[in-house]
Parts: structure tokens; C-alpha cells; sequence
């Protein structure tokens, strides 16, 4: 399916998202506070010139940034969440679902499909940090069990981001915790027929994510200064009474401790994948 295909069924359009919640042509780095014209920023990746903190992008930005120019192809765009539990706070379930399409342009908080990296083809998803906080619901789990299905099938490698955000979903209940178990079963399956997963952890990868599919990548691997862990660090040193080390969380300390393999800076990120697929998979295949 193409790009633009499946959107149209819902009346969507992608949007350019603004980098930070900074309205107009300007807005202020979340971390040195500079004053960055959006266009700036957006050249640079999302990455702010004076002192190189990595904002959140979009999902599709961030399938851009990875994969060559033009190559990829979306695929299950028509999939729609649901409201099975009813759920009603100070809004709808159905009320903030549709809030998040308007802003974001987006069915939901993941997007994927195929694509290519240095004339590689690699199965891709990523979610969406503006969407419900790139919350998981069922939609996010039932899209990245069939992209990695297309992955069997295809024989592709398979490439997941976790575009800032995490959690299961509340509104869903148990239909939204259970993709935390789907997802590492279909990610089983890619194991046993031995294609690689990389998992690309951003800025925040929290809680449910982290807890599934983030985690188990055979090469995990992370932006510089992203945080990434189960729950807040607050939370844990309130539970536990004690003061955690300096940089708990932080991409650099989960290195210096073993829990990811490497940290690429944005820029990097496309030429370092294509590296790790070349010592992965097999040679792409010449005429």
C-alpha cells in the first residue's frame, strides 16, 4: 500500500510536526533553551545546533531519516483502534483518539512498512511520540506483528523505533498490555528464523515499550542523552528510599552498564545501521 493510500480512507493527511510545542516559525530548545527557527532545526534533523540535544520527531520524519531516499512503502495504514472497553474520563476513549488523528495527521501512534537502506530491504516501524504520547495500543502491537510476519516471509531485517513515549495504553486495558506478550512472540519467530532486529530507543522509551519489544533487539541501539528504563527514576527513589547515581536512565549509563550496545547520534544513525546489516545479513544480491 502505498504512503498516502490508506490515510485517504480516513479523510487523513500527514503533517509536518512541529519539532517542540513552540508555536510559529520559532521555538526554544527544550534543553539550552536557544532561541531555533524551525526551519533550522528541521534541517538539522531535529537536533538543536548549539548544544546537540535530540528532539522528538515524528514517525514519519524518523522513517526518513533512516532509510533511503524515497524507498519506503507503508503498509497496514487502514488499522484503526477501537473503544472495547467504553472508556470515559473527563473525554472519550473515541474523543482524545480522534484529537491525536487530527494533530498528527496519523491513524494511530505507529507507522510501518518497507523500505531500503543503502539498497537493502529492511521491514520498518516506528512510533509516533505525538500520538498519545507514543503510547501501545492494540493497533501499535497488531502493526508491528504484521510487519514482522511480512519480515519472515520477505526474509527482510527488521528495524522498530520507539520514537519518544511508551506505555500501554489505558484506555485498552488488557487488550493494550497484551501486545507486550504478542510482540515478543512474533519477535521470537524472527529469531528462530534467524533474520536481526535492531530496536532504536529515543529520547524517552518507557514502561511498556521498553518492557517488550525495545528491549530485546539483538543490537539495541540508542540516541545520545535519551532516557530509557521501566518507570521514572522519582517514582523508583521514592519506592525504594534511596538516591540513584548520576545519569540512572541515561543512554550513556545503560552502555556503560551493558543494557544497550551503542549510542549513534541522529546524523549517523542511517550509515550505522547499513553497517550492522552488512555483518548481519547476507550480501544484497547483484545483477
Amino acid at each position: 500500500m502505498g504512503i498516502l493510500k490508506g490515510l485517504k480512507e480516513f479523510g487523513l493527511k500527514p503533517k509536518t510536526m512541529p519539532i517542540t510545542s513552540g508555536d510559529g516559525h520559532g521555538t526554544k530548545c527544550e534543553n539550552c533553551a536557544e532561541l531555533l527557527m524551525k526551519k533550522t532545526l528541521d534541517d538539522n534533523l531535529g537536533v538543536c545546533p548549539h548544544c546537540d540535544y535530540h528532539h522528538k520527531v515524528s514517525a514519519r520524519r524518523r522513517i526518513e531519516i533512516t532509510l533511503d531516499e524515497n524507498s519506503f512503502e507503508e503498509r497496514y495504514s487502514n488499522i484503526i483502534s477501537k473503544d472495547p472497553l467504553k472508556f470515559k474520563a473527563l473525554k472519550t476513549y473515541d474523543e482524545k483518539i480522534n484529537r491525536y488523528r487530527k494533530l498528527t495527521g496519523e491513524p494511530d501512534a505507529l507507522v510501518c512498512g518497507v523500505g531500503a537502506i543503502e539498497g537493502r530491504k529492511v521491514a520498518i516501524a516506528a512510533s509516533d511520540g505525538f500520538f498519545a504520547q507514543g503510547s501501545m495500543g492494540a493497533v501499535m502491537g497488531e502493526k508491528i506483528v504484521r510487519v514482522i510476519e511480512d519480515a519472515i516471509k520477505e526474509r527482510l531485517p527488521v528495524i522498530i523505533v520507539s520514537g519518544t513515549g511508551g506505555g500501554a495504553r489505558m484506555e485498552e486495558g488488557l487488550f493494550s498490555l497484551m501486545q507486550m506478550t504478542k510482540t515478543c512472540t512474533a519477535l521470537g519467530k524472527l529469531h528462530d528464523a534467524k533474520l536481526p532486529f535492531i530496536s532504536i530507543c529515543t529520547k524517552l522509551t518507557m514502561a511498556g515499550v521498553w518492557a517488550s519489544w525495545a528491549a530485546i533487539g539483538d543490537i539495541i541501539i540508542a540516541e545520545p542523552k535519551a532516557i530509557i528504563g521501566f518507570t521514572g527514576a522519582r517514582v523508583i527513589e521514592q519506592t525504594i528510599h534511596q538516591e540513584l547515581p548520576e545519569g540512572f536512565q541515561t543512554s550513556e549509563f545503560l552502555l556503560e552498564h551493558g543494557q544497550i550496545d551503542k549510542i549513534v547520534h541522529r546524523r549517523g544513525m542511517h550509515s550505522a545501521i547499513d553497517k550492522i546489516l552488512e555483518y548481519l545479513c547476507e550480501p544484497i544480491a547483484t545483477q
